[in-house]
């Protein structure tokens, strides 16, 4: 038993499960087994069924999961023997000696060397490196492979490698209790009568490795479950799906179905017994043990007969149900992983199925919540536009000064005088180097700020290049840009920057970094320089702007406005602003500054006082902006999950003029909905007055069938509980989308889109592996490469896993119930004794070894595609092996060599004619119903899959080796932005030779449009004309008007009848532009599918058959 219980999955997590099928089991062979056995007195025979037969599934089962427990185990075993036996360097006596982990001990003096994992979480004291830096990869912690940079004290830097000073380093340390926060410390050390405040930026955390660093040298802080990598290993949350909760429905009403039936039987039993059994003693002679009275012995006979039928009709409880559904799982993640559609070749990354239990969810999922930077966007950043002083730089210009269209052809500027310039680095407008290297003085400000303001570690690599390592791909941008306009960050160290301006160093002493928060949005650093100190700041618009000096309103005005034009644009813009301080200021700011970052209660909010006071009256000196283009096929990919009735929610921290641009660059919003409600409240109760005058409109334009709409939120809203409910009553409407603008809406209904969309409120988690690490990758539940892979995982791959498993329990319980009820139906035949109408071994080998293989397969390979039969061969394979395994076992068993009680059975019924002739009606009388019923449906109610799937077919047996159908219009509703992305994303051949050659803006006639080498069938010779002789091109020649008639153009070839859309400045790349198909009279080239035709009468491609079909292909 203690294997049993071993064995037995958790059940914790479900009402019922496979570990209550499994104790039921267990009971039932226990009962089986000491019923039969010849010593029991305690329990008479209630059981007709042989012990070992009983005990089959039950072992077959604890055998499978086992096996998968022992896996799991010996995983583990590994994996802790692998962390356990790591070795560590600690000072110990003067003399570094060899420990193990787990005897390393808060205040041991550890030394690390290149590739070493750090054995606990350690304050740096010095390193091999220059300004004692070291750098460290983060990939255990938070998944992300780039390098970080941790810089030790000037203080405890001087000890280098000298094992006499660490053995006399004497300091008092404090820190914050133990947590698991892995992005923030908290602390300070008091050494020599000094005391240093301690940040994250000086602590080795458990779990890291050391990168290009020969050593360095830490002192324990925490250790074992202290660590913050141990307080992180939680428990991991189960998730259940829906499938789960009705399974455990389910089988609840299984096992309560299964006493009603025994009840009935014990019912039936206990009169019949007293009615008829009482009087025919003579032959069916009652127990010993059964009391001779009638309704005694009836009784006692009844109560007995409840115990048999629970183990005679045990197979409709469902044992090997959830070892099916754990394989059927694990197949469906396999698919997953193995979907060549969804590999990223570029960064040989796959799709990942991180559990196996979610995969039917994909295809419930009705709401998904977004971010964009990473998500939606490639997360690499490009310097692209800048405002300096007023004016505006980045767009190149014509002669006359018109802005041009940027491709391949334009000319870049020539960056090829600066040394340090880089290769990949473009930049269209010469203006700007020319203004720099004419000496202005604010466009060296604007290029010497960017240079100074950032936390970027430089690295020189052995061959001279420089390279920076940047904590965000923004900061990355940014400082190259300055590097390439000529202001060159080379260097830092804990108290000083180094920059080249234009060929001339400048060495600069770093005060104090006012580092960037969520909150604070923007960062400031306070540098001297020939006796002058100078705060340099970067943050939002709205930030920036609120702290600028009365003198600087003008320049504000027109930054404003380039701001403006930069976020139409998609770009992501920065304000950029210094300030000189005084010295007598800084002396005392820098005293109350010393003293909140050594305070261990509320560090943040008293450091953030501080900078709010220092960080005012400043000088605007411009605006940067930064372009961050979308992934490949995140148009498509959104409207498609559009269409499919899900709820898009994309989360962004940009301006709202630019979040609106993105949206429609994304086709999250589309030129069919009205122009979006604003909700821009600044307090709760104007937040629920602009909420429900959106309710009242969108009611309205609801009720007029107008297009969709939408509701923007301008990331200062602060939202309540009742605002809230409004936003439910808003998605109730469904005609409409809601797009929040920032991270600033805290609420207790949205406050959780503050986070990662792998958020553990969400039902679902999928990460996406970017450019800045696998963080959402490791607390994600699938991971993908690419956005538009999401399309895929969710309307195929979860479609697919929720019908196979829809299907697979239908065939499972109905071939459960199927078997069970045949003992039902016999007991009515047999007086309610538990006799059993199969044999003991067919009874036990039916839902293991006749009938798993079938259905299993079925939950497997089961696909809902166009493309391919129902019976595909697995499903042969599994059938008709099942059916001859089935005979040749029974064969087998009942022959002589196996010496069984009903030897010879097999060959007599399977030489009786009767036998075949019952299997077959049998099999005639179950299957041609559901046949037709089939055929009904398909035939008078078909779905949208039945008459793709028909077509297909169609297209299929008709229309080999053809290019091109012209046919009806499709049943698919095409809306007019769809057609016009389709040619832009599918990188087909357009419609340009159409456009060009002018044929719409030619005069029509009464001619009728002529069609030429094309053939013409009726339906009754279709079958015989396979199109042999197939056409090129399709020509549409119509003759010039004559001089003086009436100008009769169609309303296409009229420009003033043309549908004039409303602008919009695209945010993605130059082949997501869309095109408006027109008909010209030269040869329509013939790509792929399209089914349209040509009527010219009213201007549009419609097709007008009557009665025959025509096919145009190509030779």
């Amino acid at each position: 038993m203690s294997v049993v219980g071993q064995c037995m999955p958790d059940a914790s997590h479900e009402v019922l499960d496979e570990g209550e099928a499994t104790s039921f089991f267990t009971v039932e062979v226990v009962l089986t087994y000491v019923s039969k056995s010849r010593n029991s007195k305690l329990i008479p025979a209630i059981s007709s069924l042989n012990p070992i037969a009983t005990v089959i599934p039950l072992v077959f089962v604890l055998s499978i999961s086992a096996i998968k427990e022992a896996i799991d185990d010996i995983q583990r075993h590994r994996s802790d023997a692998q962390v356990n036996n790591r070795t560590s360097y600690v000072l110990r006596k003067g003399e570094i000696v060899e420990e193990r982990w787990h005897k390393v001990s808060v205040g041991d003096i550890v030394k690390l060397k290149n590739n070493d994992f750090v054995a606990a979480d350690l304050l740096l004291l010095s390193t091999s490196e220059p300004h004692s830096l070291c750098y460290i990869e983060t990939a255990e912690l938070d998944g992300e492979t780039n390098l970080k940079v941790r810089q030790a004290l000037d203080i405890t830097a001087e000890m280098k490698d000298d094992h006499a000073l660490m053995g006399a380093f004497d300091a008092e340390i404090i820190s914050e209790p133990p947590n698991n926060r892995l992005s923030k410390f908290e602390g300070k050390m008091v050494l020599k009568d000094q005391t240093y405040s301690l940040d994250n930026e000086k602590i080795l955390l458990r779990g890291c490795i050391l990168r290009n660093t020969a050593w360095c040298y830490g002192v324990v802080i925490f250790a074992g479950r202290d660590t913050k990598l141990m307080m992180n290993s939680g428990k991991t949350k189960f998730k259940r799906t829906h499938i789960d909760r009705f399974m455990n429905f389910l089988i609840i009403g299984i096992f309560l179905f299964l006493v009603t039936m025994c009840l009935i039987c014990t019912i039936a039993c206990g009169v019949w017994e007293a009615v008829t059994g009482y009087d025919f003693q003579a032959f069916l002679p009652w127990e010993s043990f059964v009391h001779p009275a009638k309704a005694r012995g009836a009784t006692t006979i009844a109560v007995l007969v409840f115990l048999s039928y629970i183990i005679i009709l045990n197979t409709v409880v469902p044992i090997s149900l959830y070892v099916s559904v754990e394989i059927i799982r694990l197949a469906h993640s396999l698919w997953i992983n193995w979907d060549i559609k969804m590999y990223y070749e570029k960064k040989d990354s796959p799709a990942k199925a991180r559990t196996t239990t979610l995969n039917e969810e994909l295809g419930q999922v009705e709401y998904i919540f977004s971010d964009k930077t990473g998500t939606l966007t490639q997360n690499i950043m490009t310097f692209n536009k800048c405002s300096i002083d007023g004016k505006s730089y980045g767009d190149p210009l014509d002669r006359e000064g018109n802005p041009l269209e940027i491709t391949e052809r334009t000319p870049k500027v020539d960056f090829s005088g600066n040394p340090y310039a880089e290769k990949s680095f473009d930049f269209y407008d010469f203006e700007l180097l020319k203004v720099v290297n004419h000496g202005d003085q604010n466009a060296h400000a604007f290029f010497r700020l960017l240079a100074l303001c950032h936390t970027v570690m430089p690295e020189v690599h052995e061959d001279g290049t420089l390279e920076y390592q940047a904590q965000s791909p923004d900061e990355g941008a940014l400082v190259s840009a300055a590097r390439n306009f000529g202001f060159v960050f080379k260097s830092r160290t804990p108290s000083t920057i180094t920059i080249e301006a234009l060929g001339v160093e400048e060495k600069y002493e770093l005060l104090c970094i006012l580092d960037f928060n969520n909150v604070r949005k923007r960062m400031s650093v306070l540098v001297r320089r020939n006796q002058k100190i100078t705060l340099f700041c970067k943050g939002a618009d709205n930030i920036i702007f609120d702290r600028l000096s009365p003198a600087c309103a003008e320049l504000k005005e027109l930054t404003s406005h380039h701001l403006n034009d930069f976020a139409q644009d998609g770009l992501r813009t920065l304000c950029l602003a210094y300030k000189d301080i005084d010295d007598s200021f800084y002396e005392k700011w820098k005293i109350r500054h010393h003293e909140a970052s050594t305070s261990l209660e509320n560090r943040d909010e008293k450091l953030d006082t501080l900078y709010e006071e220092i960080e005012t009256d400043m000088i605007l000196i411009g605006a940067s902006a930064i372009e961050d283009k979308l992934q490949d096929g995140v148009p498509d990919a959104i409207a498609n999950l559009a269409l499919a009735d899900i709820k898009i929610w994309v989360l962004t921290g940009d301006k709202q003029e630019t979040a609106i641009n993105i949206g429609y660059s994304c086709r999250l919003l589309t030129d069919d909905m009205e122009e979006p409600f604003i909700i821009d409240g600044e307090t709760p109760e104007d937040v629920d007055t602009q909420l429900k005058h959106a309710l009242e409109e969108i009611h309205s334009a609801t009720s007029r069938k107008t297009p969709d709409h939408v509701v923007m939120g301008n990331g200062q809203t602060t939202y309540n509980g009742a605002t809230g409910r409004i936003i439910t009553e808003l998605d109730e409407v469904g005609e409409f989308a809601v797009v929040i603008n920032g991270h600033s809406l805290f609420t207790n209904t949205i406050s959780f889109m503050w986070a990662s969309p792998v958020h553990v409120l969400a039902h679902i988690g999928i990460g996406i592996s970017g450019q800045e690490g696998m963080q959402a990758v490791l607390a994600a539940d699938y991971a993908i490469s690419q956005f538009r892979y999401l399309e895929r995982l969710l309307l195929v791959h979860g479609r697919w896993s929720y019908l196979r498993m829809c299907k697979f329990l239908k065939y499972f319980f109905y071939k459960n119930f199927a078997f069970t009820l045949c003992h039902f139906w016999f007991a009515f035949f047999c007086g309610f004794s538990a006799q059993t109408l199969f044999d003991p071994f067919f009874i036990s080998l039916y839902n293991v070894f006749y009938t798993s293989l079938p259905i299993l397969v079925l939950g497997v390979f089961d696909q809902c595609a166009l493309d391919m039969s129902y019976w595909t061969g697995f499903n042969h394979f599994v059938v008709w092996g099942s059916i001859i395994y089935y005979f040749c076992f029974q064969l087998a068993f009942y022959s002589d060599a196996i010496h069984y009680d009903y030897v010879g059975t097999a060959f007599a019924i399977f030489s009786c004619p009767i036998f075949w002739f019952t299997m077959l009606l049998t099999c005639a009388i179950l299957i041609v119903p559901m046949v037709a019923y089939r055929f009904y449906q398909t035939s008078v109610h078909p779905t949208l899959s039945d008459r793709v799937r028909l077509r297909q077919r169609m297209r299929k047996s008709k229309s080999k080796g053809r290019d091109l159908h012209i046919r009806r219009s499709s049943t698919f509703r095409r809306s007019r932005r769809s057609l016009r992305s389709g040619y832009a994303f599918a990188h087909q051949a357009g419609f340009g030779e159409l456009i060009t050659s002018g044929i719409n803006m030619r005069a029509e006639t009464s001619s009728p449009v002529k069609l030429t080498k094309v053939q013409r069938m009726s339906s009754d010779t279709l079958d015989q004309h396979r199109l042999s002789a197939a056409v090129e091109t399709v020509g549409i020649s119509t003759p010039v008007a004559n001089k003086g008639k009436k100008d009769n153009r169609s309303p296409l070839s009229n420009p003033s009848n043309q549908v004039n859309e409303r602008k919009r400045h695209s945010h993605s790349s130059e082949n997501e532009q869309s095109i408006q198909p027109q008909f010209s009279a030269s040869a329509i080239p013939v790509t792929a599918a399209v089914e349209q035709s040509v009527n010219t009468d009213s201007g549009t491609w419609t097709a007008q058959p009557k009665g025959e079909i025509i096919f145009v292909e190509r030779l």
